[in-house]
């Protein structure tokens, strides 16, 4: 299936930039399982789900860009435009919580590319797989960017009364033009901050990311992302540093060039320092925050307004209401 990516739903009207006049395929993706394991010592969840291949956000910074060489496209125009799309994803969630060893921990929905998508608007994957999970009372994360996840108050307001829900939504900007630059199918800056708003007003537990933070670009707005993520009721605050991986490097470079020509060398050079003078570092504990004096600001200026605004940790996830789903035919399991 191809569309054109100018639709919009009722919750994610406010896009960050022009919709783009491109199509974008819908493939099938027929994989078999949806629930993937990560060991990766500085990832802070080893379960997540993604219902989507590919993001049509078209970040240039996307660190899961070099994933779709996988399947052998591209990390620039395909990742954006061919997105295949796991239909089963909701009976694959089903038959992977089914399934006796499972242990029950909180699941990350998204982790990879983001589950609020704009296919999520047609297909509705990542909606039917929170329904499996809140039948279940299988507690999940939730890492966006896009303000559709309001769509799912209904459902996410009722996980939280039990404490089996937290979303992460990410700000990286509040600037609407670095926005629409930066990130040209998602939400606005100001939709994602109502998003917090009316997330924290249902009882749902929200944080902020800062992520990525691309120094000398915009580091700078660290302070006020932080203020206003407090004013909308956000918990926590968390940041990534800017992560070029691979062939996610020269999208970024084209990118950077292309949109900030009077800035773009100063910039890459803040970048380097970040990273003991390269633009990526793949080493456990090192490549989410970087190495040396600026990454060291960087960290110094997220934690003293991180304190100074008073955010705290999420509370913890509840496995402990977990009830392992009917099998297919309704019938209960003896084992």
């Amino acid at each position: 299936r191809s569309e054109l990516d100018s639709q919009h739903g009722e919750w994610d009207a406010e896009s960050s930039g022009e919709p783009v006049r491109r199509a974008i395929e819908y493939l099938p993706d027929d994989s078999k399982s949806i629930v993937s394991t990560n060991d990766s010592p500085d990832i802070p969840f080893r379960f997540s789900v993604n219902p989507y291949r590919g993001c049509a956000h078209a970040c240039p910074y996307c660190y899961a860009r070099n994933t779709h060489e996988y399947l052998g496209l591209n990390a620039g125009l395909d990742f954006e435009t061919k997105i295949f799309v796991k239909r089963d994803a909701a009976k694959l969630l089903r038959e992977f919580l089914s399934r006796g060893k499972w242990i029950p921990e909180p699941i990350t929905f998204s982790g990879v590319t983001d589950c609020y998508q704009p296919a999520e608007r047609t297909f509705q994957l990542t909606r039917q797989c929170l329904e499996v999970a809140w039948e279940c009372r299988q507690p999940i994360s939730i890492i966006t960017k896009n303000a559709l996840v309001l769509r799912d108050l209904d459902t996410l307001r009722q996980m939280a009364t039990q404490s089996l829900v937290h979303v992460s939504l990410s700000i990286t900007t509040l600037q609407p033009d670095l926005a629409g630059a930066m990130e040209p199918r998602t939400s606005t800056p100001a939709a994602r901050l109502r998003a917090v708003r009316m997330l924290a007003q249902a009882g749902v537990p929200v944080r902020v990311m800062v992520a990525p933070v691309i120094a000398g670009l915009n580091d700078h707005e660290i302070p006020e992302i932080l203020r206003a993520a407090k004013e909308a009721g956000a918990i926590d605050a968390r940041f990534t540093l800017l992560r070029l991986p691979l062939t996610v490097e020269p999208v970024f470079r084209e990118w950077l060039q292309r949109t900030q020509p009077m800035a773009s060398q100063t910039i890459e050079g803040r970048v380097r320092q970040t990273r003991s003078g390269r633009l990526n570092d793949s080493a456990w504990g090192q490549r989410m925050t970087g190495s040396g004096e600026r990454a060291e600001q960087i960290r110094s200026l997220f934690g003293i307004f991180r304190r100074k605004f008073g955010f705290a940790d999420l509370p913890e996830l509840d496995a402990g209401r977990f009830e392992r789903p009917r099998a297919a035919d309704g019938q209960m399991r003896l084992f």
